[in-house]
């Protein structure tokens, strides 16, 4: 059943390379290459350490910091004592980070010094957490260097949770969605079964995801468990990841649209090698159709995309290499059709299956789905029934078996009794050569209740009007879809995760609004 049935529980991944391969290289960081047997003997003493710490299986350990060899020693060294690794979103102010903190309940903590104010300032909701403080000079490998590199003998269980990653609170409160040992091995065997995955000798994979979000870990652990070493920025900065694609020469590449917009807009691309990149997966947001258009042109190589939320443990949704073609530009819209052993259901309010081409919510079952939402049944109990866990995605299936996700349920716009899909909105307005980037909101109207805005980026040394733009759209949605009207902005604001926030775009109109009528 299992392509490695040594590996049961996370750390099991690197210990069987270490074994087979132990000089493969794992990591590679800052001018430093990590192999497999270094990764886990030294994972294997900085869980010692924490032992010594007093750190026991069940307990949250919080990781601040950005990527670095560091965060990878962290999540396998929690992973062999049974204590659950939490990756702050070290881009929240400090309220919000707070909020996690509090919520968490953690009993030990690894700073990154860069966030040591930020850590310090926050006394109240951490509290007398415990923490160990790290930096260039003070790594994590320096602290456990003393212990014994033999792995430490903690009797695991697939149910403990391993991993707690936090909900970018677009649409409320942040949740911490919880990941256990099986859900993740469960999704690499989903994995194994799909045929567009390929893994080759040599590959590398170069990662500049932040790695407090779910593509960063799913990915990373899904390449360490076949094999793959790992590239890893800092941070994402286009002129880097650039610059590393041409010195390092990675085979696979990680972004979310966002990013790929961001990359392709800098200079430096278009005098940027990318011939050795044969696939680049991205996943975060629903991708523009202008944008894939313009990435499937601009750079060589396979382009998959993948569709998952936080709470499925990885994706669940493939639009897979050869169903990138530029000759279908319906296609590209798509999110594609599910993994082995994942299962979609579209249902209406009331959770009963829709004819295909009608919009509804989508539902998932997989068995790597996560075990639910730390300290909050009713969230979790709400989100998961009878098997199936709610997405909140507007979603329909074509008679073709393929899925497209028109919009979350929240950011849907009701305009005179009309939904209108801001994503179509957004992939219709972005086919214009104008146009950078584009995002679209409901703001209040007297008579619809609801009208449709569009607020764009232009490209560089472009000057889009309005009309220009409406008449554009009025050749492709119907009228009740197209703007009423549109800003020009020269950047959105965005979640810890990468994504535009919806939220902060609409508040100033729906200030405005409320003001008015109060």
């Amino acid at each position: 059943m299992w392509v490695f049935p040594e590996i049961r529980f996370l750390g099991d991944s690197i210990a069987y390379h270490a074994r087979r391969d132990g000089q493969r290289p794992a990591l590679r960081y800052d001018g430093r290459n990590t192999s497999y047997a270094d990764l886990e003997a030294t994972s294997n003493q900085l869980a010692r350490a924490l032992l010594a710490e007093g750190v026991v299986r069940h307990q949250r350990v919080i990781y601040l910091g950005k990527n670095s060899e560091d965060f990878f020693l962290a999540i396998f060294a929690a992973a062999k004592i049974g204590a659950c690794l939490v990756p702050l979103n070290w881009r929240l102010t400090a309220p919000e980070m707070s909020t996690v903190i509090a919520d968490i309940d953690a009993h030990y903590a690894i700073i990154d010094r860069e966030f040591e104010p930020l850590w310090l300032g926050m006394a109240a909701a951490h509290r007398e957490i415990p923490a160990r403080r790290i930096d260039a000079r003070d790594t994590l490998r320096q602290w456990c260097m003393t212990q014994a590199v033999t792995a430490p003998d903690v009797t695991l269980d697939d149910d403990d949770p391993v991993i707690a990653l936090y909900t970018s609170g677009t649409t409320g409160l942040p949740k911490g969605v919880l990941h256990t040992h099986g859900s993740f091995n469960r999704s690499r065997h989903s994995e194994h079964l799909e045929k567009a995955y390929e893994w080759c000798d040599g590959d590398l994979f170069l990662n500049p995801l932040p790695n407090f979000h779910l593509l960063h870990i799913a990915l990373s652990l899904q390449c360490l468990y076949n094999g793959v070493a790992i590239s890893l920025q800092k941070q994402f900065d286009p002129v880097q990841v650039l610059a590393a694609i041409g010195a390092e020469r990675p085979t696979l590449l990680v972004l979310t649209p966002t990013l790929i917009q961001m990359l392709l807009d800098h200079p430096d691309a278009a005098k940027t090698d990318f011939s050795s990149v044969r696939m680049t997966m991205y996943a975060g947001s629903p991708i523009a159709l202008g944008l894939i258009m313009r990435a499937i042109k601009s750079m060589p190589g396979k382009f998959m995309q993948f569709y998952g939320q936080t709470e499925t443990s990885g994706p669940v949704c493939l639009l897979r290499p050869d169903e990138h073609d530029l000759r279908n530009e319906n296609r590209l819209k798509s999110c594609g059709r599910p993994l082995p052993l994942i299962e979609l259901r579209i249902a209406d309010p009331a959770g009963a299956d829709v004819a295909d081409g009608t919009p509804g919510e989508l539902l998932i079952k997989a068995p790597s789905s996560s075990a639910g939402y730390w300290r909050q049944p009713e969230q979790t109990s709400q989100q998961f029934r009878s098997g199936w866990y709610h997405s909140g995605d507007i979603a329909y299936r074509d008679a073709d078996g393929l899925y497209y996700i028109y919009d979350r349920i929240k950011d849907m716009i009701i305009t005179g009794g009309e939904n209108v899909y801001a994503a179509e909105v957004e992939s219709a307005i972005s086919t214009h050569s104008d146009v950078a980037a584009v995002a679209v909101v409901g703001v209040p109207d007297e008579r619809w209740g609801e009208a449709v805005k569009a607020i764009v980026i232009p490209r560089a040394g472009s000057a889009p009007s309005s009309e220009a733009l409406i008449a554009h759209c009025r050749g492709v949605l119907s009228p009740y879809k197209i703007p009423k009207s549109i800003d020009f902005v020269s950047a959105f604001p965005m979640t810890g995760s990468g994504k535009v926030s919806k939220k902060e775009l609409r508040a100033p109109y729906w200030t405005k609004h409320d003001r008015a009528v109060s």
